[in-house]
């Protein structure tokens, strides 16, 4: 009588603490590119890209007048009527020429870097005058918006870790902050460190006579004329950072791995940054991506009050024209950079968080 013999299986001891998370793959098999999930987000983001130019195209000539007209009204019949035909052609506003056709030039025109001619810049190409006024308020509120997120993420992060303590104080007095407007604390800023202190420039982004140039003098100025606006855009917008981290590690600290990590004898300081963080801040990451993105449309009201030469001043002198080329240029900047943020955002989700990775694939 034989008996079968059978392989004996490698009983390889596991980590109980380690099951169900992404350590205990990390030894398995290697996940196979998520190709299906790169084009399903390809196709999303070309067909947004796609909406947002053809809204882009339709929306100002769905509105009353046109840039013509408003020129028109400020040369006061100076314009002859052949004048008036030239600049409808070179404007793309010809209605002899079918809605569908204009459609179709527009997208050539893109497909040139052509973004048209704008006519309250004195007929300026709309791509120099956007090129002259969005490195203002990527400078601007660029910094301002990388500052209060590195804060305010840092700062939610340890008032959640140490939750219960005198630092919870922070969190209702940043909040109160953030429901102030910006034009009304520029103008506090304003009245105090500008009008009676004299510490900083009122507005401007430097000083009338100061000969532009990477040099030591024009960037000192330019530094000195950005301090009151970089101030009240972080001042206001730390609450959001702050409120929204410190939610997220009150929710990390409860999970079972922060446990294991602490009964092991991790030193906090550890726990706090590389794991609690480090899986609390994914949320924040897509809500910078998403604040980078509208970056390049810059604060209307804070460029306004500090009379900042930035894309949003452009933007509302447009408005006020009629220049529909270099408001269609502006949202199409815009649209752009809201694209490429989320973009960026699942690519720095996908590295912060390898479930990501593994779920998709």
């Amino acid at each position: 009588m034989s008996a079968d013999v059978q392989t004996p299986v490698d009983q390889t001891p596991v980590d109980p603490t380690l099951v169900g998370t992404t350590a205990a793959t990390a030894d398995g098999p290697r996940s196979r590119i998520p190709w299906r999930f790169i084009g399903g987000r390809v196709v999303f983001y070309l067909f947004t890209l796609w909406a947002a130019i053809t809204l882009n195209f339709f929306l100002p000539r769905m509105l009353k007048g046109d840039a013509v007209q408003a020129f028109m009204a400020r040369s006061r019949g100076q314009i002859t009527p052949e004048a008036e035909q030239a600049l409808r052609a070179l404007f793309g506003l010809d209605k002899s020429v079918p809605l569908w056709e204009q459609y179709l030039n527009y997208w050539n025109m893109l497909a040139h870097g052509n973004l048209g001619i704008s006519i309250s810049t004195g007929l300026a190409p709309v791509g120099e005058a956007i090129a002259s006024a969005l490195p203002w308020t990527l400078g601007l509120v660029g910094v301002a918006t990388i500052i209060s997120f590195l804060i305010g993420t840092a700062l939610g992060a340890v008032i959640g870790w140490r939750r219960g303590s005198r630092l919870d104080a922070f969190v209702p007095m940043t909040t109160f902050l953030g429901t102030v407007p910006y034009f009304w604390l520029g103008l506090i800023f304003i009245a105090v460190f500008s009008t009676a202190l004299g510490w900083f420039p009122a507005g401007h982004a430097y000083e009338i006579g100061v000969e532009p140039g990477w040099n030591g003098p024009f960037i000192s100025n330019v530094v000195s004329h950005a301090v009151l606006p970089v101030i009240t855009i972080v001042i206001v917008s730390l609450g959001g950072w702050v409120l929204g981290m410190r939610n997220m590690m009150l929710t990390v600290l409860d999970e079972d791995y922060i446990t294991v990590a602490q009964a092991k004898g991790m030193p906090n300081r550890r726990v706090l940054w590389k794991y609690a963080a480090r899986n609390a801040v994914l949320p924040q990451i897509q809500s910078f991506a998403l604040a980078i993105g509208f970056i390049v449309g810059g604060t209307l009201v804070m460029e306004m009050v500090f009379s900042y030469p930035g894309i949003g001043l452009l933007l509302l002198n447009a408005t006020n024209a009629k220049d529909y080329a270099l408001m269609q240029g502006i949202f199409l900047v815009l649209v752009l950079a809201v694209l490429i943020a989320n973009v960026i955002a699942d690519i720095a989700y996908a590295i912060l968080d390898p479930r990501t990775r593994q779920t998709e694939a």
